[in-house]
Formats: structure tokens, C-alpha cells, sequence
């Protein structure tokens, strides 16, 4: 019997666990084949790629974002290999099995719950060693009558679960991204969450999780994802994996948690300002700084204590700190996101997530829907639509918002610019908002892959709202797009660095000799070390902080001096990924003013019509 493990990832540098738990629990009983697509992939070829290995038996992971694709190429599956056995699992059909059993006649089973053990009496079953009757968790159909067996009861002992990662290939791993899990369930009961449905909090043993962390460690994956609900719940064990983690640290694996704050106490806040910068991600779920949100979804989060946790973090300067907000709570009105929003923008998070409520299947909320009003789309993602506090014209609004953050905020390219410019405007919000308005009354592209025309929309918009600033905010954009990249094109909006040539050359061959602001470049001539670096002449200070200047702009304070800074590619933040800058000194002082090029909407729209940038 050959048996295919599959699933949809929503990247291709992604890896599933479920079937790789399902592979190794059953690899006893049967050698199952693993493949994982993408939901980039084309159906067609997925079909096609499928069907010329003849399987017997097909289990597919379902979730939110993948099971419309799924239930289309089972239906297609089932076509053309008629005979196929086709089974479903995941939470998507978990909580819905019998209703997803009727809409989907194509399909065979849905396995309900933690699928480990239910996959391996199926199996047993299809191997005929078991009665279909005495597997617990499975539904199936029976001469048309669709049958519900009973459920079956969790696994306690995790550790009965072979490891995905015994004698694993180091090259199925390299370069992605593993999603680990060290625990299931959740000590917490948020509504809106499935985790909530279940009671209790199971471990897999420490000496098992070191043993599976130190063979990935090994084979060089670019990220471990740790999937458990909280993952500090249990500080004891939270502390010894990540002290674990930092003693064997390969310089390149880097590692994201989901935390929750009020449970960093100061002792582990001591512990992790010892971490290696950009080590550790952290993913904290704020929601809303509403307290009476919070008391109707069920959080016990403390948002003065949250604040200040994260705040203390953030002065460690290692760890990347991302923090959510969910937009359709109960109670929850755009006076209460908005406030929302500025509370946790204020705190400067690496990533900000502004994402919208999903009414998951089987979920607290579901059950409450009609009572709090919430409207929600019929299939997956069941996004919300409107609340009896939130219209649908305000979730348009937040969506144009979301999308604004997303490149302004969180692509991290715009950095020193940004803070600068959201200071002429009420709030963060306010801007955000009005960015958003902006892009769309122009009529210009938000998901274009041009870095160079982000810039220039920006700027735009900056002249708009703010022309007196317009120097300082250019000289901002270039300084940031050169932190990012040593970019090939010089883009539009850059002074005219003619003035500063000789002096610029200059300065790599005495730095060819010296090497006083580029130590370990010793093999390097002074063209090759031009070339790998940028060096840059600006009007304004920019490297100075954000509050600085915006003091500089209200008093109408103008640069008397010229600021030269180095940017090394070769050497970058950690945490921010920037490359490292130093103030130079050139040869001889300038006494040119030159001017800049001048980023308009002619700039962008032309731009927008190539796909391509002066950056890229």
C-alpha cells in the first residue's frame, strides 16, 4: 500500500510537522512518502505530480489558508484516479467533520483531533488489522451514510511520538524554515482562539526537545518557528531550552516564540538581555489595550505591565520583539482600535501586525457571533466583515491602513524617515491613515515589488503634507535606503554626489592604506573597497536620533556642516539587519551645494509601469 503525506504550505521555505509526525508514528506499519506544495503552486501541476506516483492512499493537512485548494484537487484526484483513498485532516475539518463530510463527496475520511494516533489505526485498519468501527476519531462513510465515530482521547505521554528528526537529511531542511512544538495546549482561554477548546498543557520531555533542536541545529535550518501556544508558560522549561539554544548557537539558525509578556518576570528579563542580538524572535499577542475587550475575549493580559516589559526589551536591543493587534473584537469601536494602535505603536516594536478577527470553527466566538453581532465571511478565512461596532467601511479603512504599515512599518526600510515625518501629524494612526487615502486617490500601487517606488510615493506624500521638511526628508530616504542595500543605481532623490568625487576617492586610498574605519577588508584595493561599501555626503545629521532632528525642523534650525557617513555591507546589525555606519572624515571640506533630484508622481508612475526602481 502506498501512502502520500501532503499539504499546501503558504511558502515554499516552509515546513509542515503535522505529516511529519504522521510519517513517524506509522513508519512501523508503513513507509509513507512526504511531499509538501505551496498555495503558489498551480493545481494543474500538483495533480499532475501526484498522479504519475500512484498512490493508494492520500492524507492532506488542512488549514485556513489551504483547505479551498485542497477540497479542488481531491475532487480532481478523484476523477482521474477513481479508486484513490482520499483522507482529511487538521483543524479546519476537525471541528465540522460531519458537515465537511456531506459538502465534500469525494472525500473518503476526515481524521478529527491530534491525528497521530487516529492516522495509525486507519492504517491498521486499511491494512486489515483493525475494525473501521474500533477506530476512534475517525469519520467515514459507510454504503453512504456518513458515520461518526467516537472521539479519541489525547495523548499524555507526547515522548510515544518517534521524532521527525532521527537520521533526518540535512538537505530536505537546509535554508527553511522548521515549525517545532515543545508543548500542546495552552494554560490561557482567549475566545477567538482553538486552543482555548482544549484543557490542559502536555510536554514533550526536555531531553527530547534538546535532542530534536540540536539535530536541526546541525543540519543548518534558517529558522526554528516554536508553534506551543505560550511558550513561556512554564518559565523553568521555557529558560532551559533557550539557554540550550544560546550555548549552541550556529551562528545562523534563528529562533521565534510566541511569549506571553506578563509572565517575563524579572528574572528572565535579566536572563534574556544575555542573548546574542537577533537570536531570538518574539511574538506577543496584544489584541487590544481595551480592558473590557480583553474581559470579553477571555485575556488576563495587563497592558501597563505589557508595556513596560516590552519596552525593557526593546533597550536590550537583541531581541526582535513582534507584537499583534486583531481588529473585529467585542466593544471594540475605531475610536478604541485607533487607541489601540498609537498605545502599541508607541513602543516601537520591530513588527506591528495589524490582522483582522477570524471566527474559527469550533471557537467560543463562533458560538457567540449572533450575539455580539459579529458578520463574518462563510469561507475560509472566515474573515470578519462588520461588528455592531465596527462597519464594514471602517474594516476598508483598517485594511488600506494594515497595507500602509505592512510597507512603511514593517519592511523595516524606512526606519529613520518615518518617525520623523509621523511626528508632523497627530498620532501614528492619523498618518498611517492618511498614506492610505493618499495611495488611493492617486491610484497608486501598494503591492508593486519596487523598493524605489515606495521611496518616491513617500516622498510625495511628505511634500504634501510637510514641503518645508522636504531636504531632511529626502536625505532621510536616501540614508535608509543605504542602510538596507549598496544600491547599484543611485535613485532619484539623492543629492548630486559630482561635487564630492575627489574626495570620495580619496578617502578609499588613504582608507587603503590605513584602515581606520574598515578593518578586515586588508585584501581589498581602494576600487574593490568603493565598491563594497557606499560612502555618502549629507546636508543633514541623519544619523542623529529621531527627536533630534524633528527639534532641528521646529526651531528652523539649517546644517552649517556637511555629515559624510560609511556604510559597511559586510558588517550589519543583528538585530536590524542595517549595515554598520561610521562618520567620516573627508580629505578636504566641500563647499558645493548640490542639489537634489526631485521625486515626484510622473517618478512613481513611471516607475510603477517598468516593475522596476532606481534601488533595484
Amino acid at each position: 500500500m502506498k501512502i502520500l503525506l501532503t499539504t499546501l504550505n503558504s511558502k515554499f521555505i516552509h515546513t509542515n510537522l503535522a505529516i511529519r509526525y504522521l510519517k513517524s508514528y506509522t513508519k512501523d506499519l508503513v513507509d509513507a512518502d512526504i511531499r509538501e506544495y505551496t498555495i503558489n503552486n498551480d493545481l494543474d501541476y500538483i495533480l499532475k505530480d501526484i498522479y504519475k506516483n500512484d498512490y493508494d492512499v492520500i492524507l492532506f493537512s488542512t488549514y485556513i489558508w489551504n483547505v479551498l485548494d485542497i477540497v479542488k484537487l481531491c475532487e480532481n484526484i478523484k476523477k482521474v484516479k477513481p479508486n484513490t483513498i482520499i483522507g482529511l485532516g487538521g483543524p479546519e475539518v476537525t471541528y465540522d467533520s460531519e458537515n465537511a463530510m456531506e459538502k465534500y463527496p469525494f472525500v473518503d475520511y476526515i481524521l478529527c483531533g491530534e491525528g497521530e494516533l487516529v492516522f495509525r489505526d486507519l492504517v491498521m485498519y486499511l491494512q486489515g488489522n483493525k475494525n473501521i468501527e474500533d477506530v476512534e476519531g475517525i469519520v467515514y462513510r459507510n454504503y453512504g451514510e456518513i458515520v461518526v465515530n467516537r472521539p479519541k482521547e489525547l495523548l499524555q505521554n507526547l515522548d510515544e511520538i518517534p521524532s521527525p528528526y532521527e537520521n533526518l537529511d540535512p538537505k530536505e531542511y537546509e535554508n527553511r524554515i522548521v515549525y517545532y512544538e515543545t508543548s500542546r495546549g495552552c494554560p490561557f482561554n482567549c475566545q477567538y482562539c482553538l486552543s482555548s477548546t482544549l484543557k490542559g498543557l502536555r510536554y514533550f520531555s526536555i531531553d527530547r526537545v534538546k535532542k530534536d533542536l540540536k539535530a536541526l541545529i546541525d543540519a543548518r535550518v534558517s529558522q526554528i518557528k516554536f508553534i506551543d501556544r505560550t511558550f513561556n508558560a512554564n518559565k523553568k522549561f521555557a529558560k532551559e531550552i533557550m539557554n540550550f539554544l544560546m550555548e549552541n548557537d550556529n551562528d545562523y539558525t534563528t529562533y521565534h516564540f510566541e511569549v506571553t509578556a506578563h509572565l517575563l518576570d524579572d528574572d528572565m528579563l535579566e536572563f534574556l538581555s544575555n542573548c546574542k542580538e537577533g537570536l531570538f524572535q518574539f511574538e506577543i499577542g496584544v489584541q487590544t489595550t481595551n480592558q473590557k475587550v480583553l474581559d470579553a475575549v477571555g485575556r488576563r493580559d495587563d497592558f501597563t505591565k505589557l508595556s513596560k516589559v516590552v519596552k525593557k526589551i526593546a533597550s536590550y536591543r537583541n531581541i526582535h520583539q513582534h507584537l499583534d493587534l486583531i481588529a473585529g473584537l467585542p466593544y471594540e469601536d475605531m475610536g478604541s482600535f485607533i487607541r489601540s494602535f498609537n498605545d502599541v505603536y508607541s513602543m516601537r516594536p520591530q513588527q506591528l501586525q495589524l490582522g483582522f478577527l477570524k471566527v474559527l470553527k469550533g471557537s467560543y466566538l463562533e458560538e457567540m457571533a449572533q450575539t455580539y453581532g459579529i458578520v463574518y465571511q462563510s469561507c475560509p478565512p472566515y474573515e470578519v466583515l462588520y461588528t455592531k461596532w465596527l462597519s464594514y467601511g471602517d474594516i476598508i479603512r483598517l485594511k488600506r491602513v494594515e497595507e500602509m504599515v505592512e510597507l512603511y512599518y514593517n519592511s523595516n526600510q524606512f526606519t529613520h524617515l518615518i518617525p520623523v515625518l509621523q511626528s508632523r501629524f497627530e498620532n501614528p494612526f492619523a498618518m498611517y491613515d492618511k498614506l492610505a487615502d493618499f495611495y488611493h486617490e492617486k491610484g497608486y500601487f501598494v503591492h508593486t515589488p519596487a523598493r524605489a517606488y515606495r521611496y518616491q510615493v513617500l516622498l510625495e506624500f511628505a511634500q504634501q503634507e510637510d514641503p518645508d521638511g522636504m531636504e531632511l526628508y529626502r536625505e532621510l530616504a536616501v540614508y535608509d535606503l543605504y542602510l538596507r542595500e549598496n544600491a547599484k543605481s543611485r535613485p532619484a532623490f539623492a543629492l548630486d554626489e559630482k561635487p564630492y568625487h575627489d574626495q570620495i576617492v580619496e578617502f578609499y586610498q588613504e582608507e587603503e592604506k590605513n584602515r581606520a574605519y574598515l578593518p578586515g577588508y586588508e585584501e581589498y584595493h581602494a576600487r574593490q573597497l568603493q565598491r563594497m561599501t557606499h560612502l555618502e555626503v549629507f546636508s543633514w545629521p541623519v544619523q542623529k536620533k529621531a527627536w533630534e532632528l524633528i527639534s532641528m525642523l521646529k526651531r528652523g534650525e539649517v546644517p552649517e556642516t556637511k555629515t559624510a557617513i560609511l556604510f559597511d555591507y559586510q558588517n550589519r546589525d543583528r538585530l536590524t539587519d542595517n549595515a554598520r555606519t561610521a562618520v567620516v572624515e573627508l580629505p578636504t571640506a566641500a563647499d558645493a551645494k548640490p542639489t537634489a533630484g526631485q521625486a515626484t508622481a510622473a517618478d512613481a508612475e513611471a516607475v510603477a509601469a517598468t516593475g522596476k526602481g532606481a534601488a533595484d
